[in-house]
């Protein structure tokens, strides 16, 4: 079923975004007066197509579904002797070089306007997010900038405000602004507003940030979390382990065999390990400590099922025992919901897709002088499977990731490549600048070089898809 969900998402999502790529080509290059032959959703072989309007312009579903085209009418491609002077004057190299720049930079656009008008929907109706409050954990690991935050200053359940200046209220900002500060590779002044104690100010060094990958766990990197609630006892189900102890609904966890549990999270992770023996847990009931003894269950799951949760990898097969107690602990952080009126949300939204723009021009550079791993390089395999964990998600989620996802190939079609939308508007600057079109054998070899450095790149992404999948 999630291989299905997958697929699905991953269709709807490219054929969106393609979609509304050429469809910013298409209407551009109709207000231009050029004529369009075809209009292809998908590349290669054609698997259903109909002709409409005074064109009869071709409408096609082609068989692979990795791009798209809009064929115009062009002397470039055939010879269009015999055609009538009224259809020669609609060809596409006969329009002067502005309607030229603006029908091949419409198709980024439209990713772009895309992005624009998902993220203002999302902040219109407002989503509910975890709170920008956090638990700091002193050392998590080896790993370049481990314990940063708690070095730096910050404690468990202090709530960040601001990040570098600029305010944020939900976790989802917050990863943001420090993953700009990891690529940027600047220190990071968080603003911190600590209960019963006022506001501070923590700097995070950039030499404990350079390091970071930012497709990984930044915050976890860094000894962040997203605060919980205290370990409190929601339900106790009849029978259970938990029931037959003597646990009771609002008691409050401390410690099990001695070893103090800060949230609902820890408590499982001990009861996890444990099946089958006995463990004291001590509790908290009505202002009095108490010890109860329990013997958790052991049960089978799905290896893949447990990693999930604890955030590893998903793919881990078989199953695992674990121990569970029949109980329900609190676990959801600090939920707010954000909602902004249409100007704001607008406004909010073609800020994010400024900010997510630069920040992948950014790592493009970064990754071509080597300041950061070819790595980052993702094909259809990754963007696949997000496709299918965000559709998980919710609907908010899904909508987030297209509109990332729209961002991305804009960006990506304005690089100044051959073949690429960016490697058109490239000649066309010059011709503006020399008042002479490029010449064709030069447009030859810069195709043929486009072509061969699209099909590494490709190669490149499915490469690291297979690793990052396996």
């Amino acid at each position: 079923m999630n291989l299905l969900q997958t697929v699905l998402a991953f269709i709807v999502c490219l054929g969106t975004l393609v979609t509304i790529h050429e469809l910013g080509h298409y209407l551009v290059a109709r207000w231009c007066g050029v004529k369009v032959l075809r209009f292809s959703v998908g590349m290669g072989k054609v698997i259903w197509s109909r002709r409409y309007g005074a064109d009869q312009t071709e409408w096609v579903i082609s068989a692979l579904p990795l791009g798209g085209y809009v064929k115009m009418l062009d002397a470039r491609e055939g010879n269009l002797a015999g055609l009538p002077e009224a259809d020669l004057a609609r060809e596409f190299t006969r329009q002067n070089v502005w309607k030229r720049i603006a029908i091949v930079a419409a198709g980024p656009l439209a990713n772009f306007l895309l992005a624009v008008l998902l993220f203002a929907g999302l902040y219109m109706v407002g989503v509910q997010e975890p709170a920008s409050k956090v638990s700091v954990q002193p050392s998590v690991g080896a790993s370049q900038g481990a314990g940063a935050a708690w070095v730096a200053g910050l404690r468990s359940g202090d709530q960040i405000t601001g990040v570098n200046g600029k305010a944020v209220t939900t976790w989802s900002e917050l990863r943001w602004e420090l993953i700009q500060g990891v690529i940027n590779r600047s220190d990071v002044l968080l603003s911190v507003e600590r209960a019963g104690q006022g506001h501070y100010n923590f700097v995070l060094p950039a030499v404990l940030l350079a390091g970071l990958d930012i497709e990984g766990d930044v915050t976890g990197d860094l000894g962040m979390g997203m605060a919980r609630p205290l370990p409190v006892v929601q339900q106790v189900i009849a029978g259970g382990p938990a029931a037959r102890a003597g646990l009771q609904v609002d008691d409050l966890l401390l410690a099990v065999d001695g070893t103090p549990v800060a949230d609902g999270i820890a408590f499982i992770e001990i009861i996890r390990g444990a099946a089958g023996r006995t463990v004291q847990v001590q509790v908290r009931r009505a202002g009095q400590e108490l010890t109860l003894a329990m013997v958790p269950q052991g049960e089978q799951v799905p290896a893949a099922q447990l990693a999930g949760k604890d955030g590893k990898d998903s793919k881990a097969q078989g199953t695992v025992t674990v121990g569970k107690i029949s109980a329900y602990i609190a676990l959801a952080p600090d939920m707010i919901k954000v909602v902004s009126s249409p100007p704001a949300a607008v406004l909010k939204a073609v800020q994010r897709v400024w900010e997510t723009s630069v920040m992948t021009v950014k790592m493009v550079g970064k990754m071509l002088v080597g300041e950061a791993s070819l790595k980052n390089v993702t094909g259809p395999l990754t963007i696949a499977d997000y496709a299918g964990q965000t559709a998980r998600a919710g609907v908010a989620s899904y909508l987030g990731f297209i509109a990332f996802i729209s961002i991305s190939l804009g960006v990506m079609n304005l690089l100044p490549i051959p073949v690429l939308d960016g490697g058109h508007l490239l000649y066309y600057s010059l011709e503006v600048l020399t008042g002479r079109s490029v010449p064709e054998r030069f447009g030859e070899i810069a195709q043929r070089f486009g072509i061969g450095l699209l099909l590494t790149l490709m190669l490149l992404a499915v490469f690291n898809d297979v690793v990052r999948l396996l």
